[in-house]
């Protein structure tokens, strides 16, 4: 698994974790929270399948 993939996935995973803890706490500041988890989990995704496609490539 590509290296900014992992890194993408454990922002993903923090920025779910602290929207929990904002929106038990009351605020709303977790919709910010919420949206960086989609950018990150997007960018996780876009790095995966550039792994695979690269991998394809180099294979044939």
């Amino acid at each position: 698994m590509p290296r900014l993939a992992v890194y993408a996935l454990a922002v993903c995973a923090l920025s779910v974790v602290a929207a929990v803890v904002s929106f038990v706490q009351g605020s709303f500041l977790g919709v910010v929270w919420l949206l960086l988890a989609g950018l990150s989990s997007n960018m996780a995704w876009y790095y995966l399948r550039r792994a695979k496609a690269q991998r394809a490539a180099d294979g044939a």
